[in-house]
């Protein structure tokens, strides 16, 4: 088995774009450890089309427009953010690099880019919060256990997070055939140390899964709802892929949507994010701010989703390349390189600021609806 290579210590001028730490990282950690961070679920058609559907959708370029005193600036929540691109919750980051999420949080903080810390960190919330320089919220994975939850929610208010991120649409995992063929187990070290202390479910005594613990204590929108009552904290559930659920989640209380298919890591054969963002913001009709992940990896990506009907984006597999390539300076590299596209795109489309940013402003003859 190769042996990884060293990370690097500093960003080689070839590296262009997102894509270029795509093959830096892969040499970069063991071949378990890219199977879980890059990897999806089955046979990885969602996660391939996630980023194919970018490509379906043209920009329109409108010309000689004053673009004085343009920025790319949004609020989301009350919090004022730099750009609307933030970091998504991805679990057991030092599978990646050795400081895990505390590498990410500098580079993060290097471009005051918000980010979302998860559930299953390989780092400490308290500690990564400590850090930060930068907005955070957190990403909860409803236990088995509610008090527990709760906890996690109290710790979450401690340490000064902005917003509670519920993902909705993993009640279990993905069937990960590219883990499963490399044999990946998680090695020493690494393990979610936000859930010390929590008890495990009792084994299932069949093997219907319909009839293990792991369904019958699984999340209901009841729990949404004792969640909005527990805390203010602004809710935003993770993994609304249709307009119903969409319709569903303002009811239960939620402050913002994030469409998400979990990047292809749960369930393969859904659609792209990006051809369902249409049909998810015509139903919500801006009553809360919807957020979108998914196959993101060019400025221009950031524009079309904005288009669309988002207010912001989360990038996920794009900031753990440069993390496993190069640590902190990886990550700031990455949204270094996001944010100058985004802005050469809105300058070149004639848009001065976020609120230019239109359906009118692409071509969405691609899209699938």
């Amino acid at each position: 088995m190769t042996t990884p290579l060293a990370k690097l210590t500093q960003i080689p001028p070839t590296v262009a774009a997102v894509a270029d730490y795509e093959v830096l990282a892969r040499e970069r950690v063991s071949p378990g450890a890219w199977a879980y961070l890059d990897g999806g679920a089955a046979d990885e058609l969602t996660a391939r089309e996630n980023r194919a559907a970018f490509a379906r959708l043209h920009l329109r370029t409108r010309v000689l427009r004053d673009l004085t005193n343009g920025n790319t600036t949004c609020e989301l929540f009350g919090t004022r953010l730099r750009a609307p691109i933030l970091l998504a919750p991805v679990a057991y980051q030092k599978l990646a690099y050795p400081d895990g999420e505390l590498a990410t949080v500098l580079g993060a903080s290097a471009m005051r880019m918000a980010m979302v810390v998860s559930t299953q960190a390989s780092v400490a919330l308290e500690d990564i919060a400590q850090e930060a320089q930068t907005p955070l919220w957190f990403q909860l994975y409803i236990q088995h256990d509610r008090d527990f939850t709760l906890r996690l929610v109290r710790r979450a208010e401690a340490a000064g997070i902005r917003a509670l991120v519920v993902s909705v649409d993993a009640p279990i995992s993905g069937l990960r055939n590219r883990e499963q063929r490399m044999g990946f187990a998680f090695p020493g070290g690494v393990e979610p140390v936000n859930l010390r202390g929590l008890m495990p479910l009792p084994r299932a005594t069949g093997e219907a899964l319909f009839d293990s613990p792991l369904i019958t204590r699984a999340a209901t929108w009841r729990d949404i709802e004792n969640l909005r009552e527990a805390t203010k904290l602004p809710l935003v559930l993770k993994g609304i892929m249709t307009a119903e659920d969409a319709e569903r989640a303002l009811v239960a209380g939620a402050d913002g949507l994030i469409v998400s298919n979990h990047g292809g890591r749960v369930l393969d054969g859904q659609p792209a994010t990006i051809e369902v963002l249409s049909e998810i913001a015509g139903a919500v009709s801006g009553r809360v701010p919807i957020l979108l992940d998914g196959g993101i990896r060019r400025g221009s990506d950031v524009f079309k989703a904005l288009a669309l009907g988002a207010s912001a984006v989360l990038i996920g597999r794009a900031f753990v390349h440069g993390l496993a390539a190069a640590g902190a300076v990886g990550v700031a590299h990455v949204l270094r390189i996001l944010h100058a596209e985004l802005e050469a795109t809105m300058v070149l489309t004639g848009c001065r600021d976020i609120s230019a940013i239109s359906p009118a402003s692409i071509r969405q003859a691609g899209l699938r609806t």
